[in-house]
């Protein structure tokens, strides 16, 4: 381990520091949406609809990753970013104006959830490709591991705050203050001075993301983590999110419950994303992938729904898991790939890493209804585990090292 000479060295940096500060407001409505949208659905529908609302989110997210990532790298990654949060923006005020003013049918959360996951297919691989962008690469780390507090801290913030809205006035008020928070970021980031330089280039669309795909599969290191990780999110992140509620709902008192244990992953993403400023691992991604043993654990505690502070318990120890890996992982990526292709290697990144989890939001409620919730979190629990086993097998995962310099 090499420790850090200056932790808070990212927030130095003017341009990090604004767009850190944007993100840090967004987040804390983003971690709203998960307990607004499924209570508000859960008013006139059941689980399997709450499967279905998160699906038509991650559909279009996974189906436009790819344009968005070459966009990203030919043109100014900012400008994309401030066009995906104005979509966002109009996508959750919209829908939670809906629901203040009457009864959104199913297909109405659908087609709203389509367009938040359209903004973030954008978003995403230009926020990996600009963080190199605004922060000095001694600082690099920091800046990531600071933007996973920053999503860590919304997460304990924003769900606490939609159980409180939703006991007060509903799960509109919280869908509206979600959307609402996405204009902070698009303040922030018109306020960032940094733009990509358009490439200049004949290649043709398909030729780009040719380029990308070929960064991405000379690299065993990275289609084999993103292997586990297009499995691993369908067993843990759909059956999390779909059921979760619905355990709550049934044996643990409603959206205050769910508020609590979201809280919870939150509280230790930022325990994660804090030993992260500090400790450098010499092999990041050894370390990344032995956390993800942990993914499991709040599975088996919703499996046994005993109390809320054990589910909250294993949620926290999740949370602090999954801050690692993000923090270790964007660092590996934006340190071993060429900043001109960077977007689209993480736009294939993000395709698989998603690929399959509308397919498990979507059949997760029909399978916990003939087989039993308890069965399906136990099940998936144990793949899990058995394919972060098989996954530290791969010499190249555990044997790339992070440079002297970091």
């Amino acid at each position: 381990m090499v420790g850090a000479t200056n932790w808070i060295g990212a927030l130095k940096e003017r341009n990090f520091r604004v767009f850190f500060i944007g993100q840090a407001a967004s987040q804390i409505g983003t971690g709203m949406a998960p307990v607004a949208i499924a209570f508000a659905v859960l008013e006139h529908g059941s689980a399997s609809d709450v499967g279905f609302v998160l699906a038509a989110e991650t559909l279009p997210l996974v189906l436009f990753l790819l344009i968005g990532g070459v966009i990203a790298d030919r043109f100014s990654r900012r400008l994309v970013m401030l066009g995906s949060d104005v979509l966002r923006f109009a996508a959750e005020a919209a829908l939670g104006i809906w629901i203040l003013v009457g009864t959104p049918p199913l297909w109405g959360f659908l087609l709203l959830a389509g367009l938040l996951g359209i903004g973030m297919a954008f978003f995403t691989p230009a926020m990996t490709g600009l963080v190199p962008q605004i922060v000095d690469e001694t600082n690099l780390q920091q800046g990531n591991a600071l933007n996973g507090l920053a999503e860590s801290g919304g997460g304990i913030a924003g769900p606490v705050l939609a159980g409180i809205i939703i006991a007060i006035s509903g799960p509109g008020w919280a869908v509206l203050v979600d959307g609402l928070s996405y204009l902070v970021s698009v303040v922030s980031l018109a306020m960032v001075r940094a733009d990509w330089s358009i490439i200049r280039t004949s290649d043709t669309f398909l030729v780009l993301m040719r380029q990308g795909w070929d960064q991405f599969w000379s690299r065993t290191w990275l289609w084999v983590i993103v292997v586990q990780a297009s499995v691993v999110n369908m067993l843990i992140y759909a059956p999390f999110f779909v059921l979760g509620p619905v355990v709550s709902k049934e044996h643990l008192g409603g959206a205050t419950a769910w508020g609590i244990i979201l809280a919870a992953l939150g509280a230790g993403a930022m325990v994660g994303g804090t030993v992260m400023l500090r400790v450098h691992p010499r092999r990041p991604l050894l370390i990344a992938v032995m956390t993800t043993f942990l993914w499991a654990v709040p599975l088996l505690a919703l499996a046994f729904p005993v109390s809320i502070l054990a589910i909250a318990v294993g949620a926290f120890l999740s949370g602090g898991s999954m801050s690692v890996f993000g923090a270790l992982w964007n660092t590996t990526m934006q340190r071993e790939i060429p900043p001109e292709v960077l977007s689209r290697v993480s736009a294939y990144d993000w395709f698989g890493s998603l690929v399959f989890l509308p397919l498990g939001m979507a059949l997760v409620g029909p399978l916990s209804t003939s087989l039993g919730t308890t069965t399906v979190l136990v099940a998936v629990a144990a793949l899990t585990v058995m394919l972060t086993a098989g996954v530290l097998l791969v010499p190249s995962v555990t044997g790339l090292r992070a440079p002297e310099a970091a």
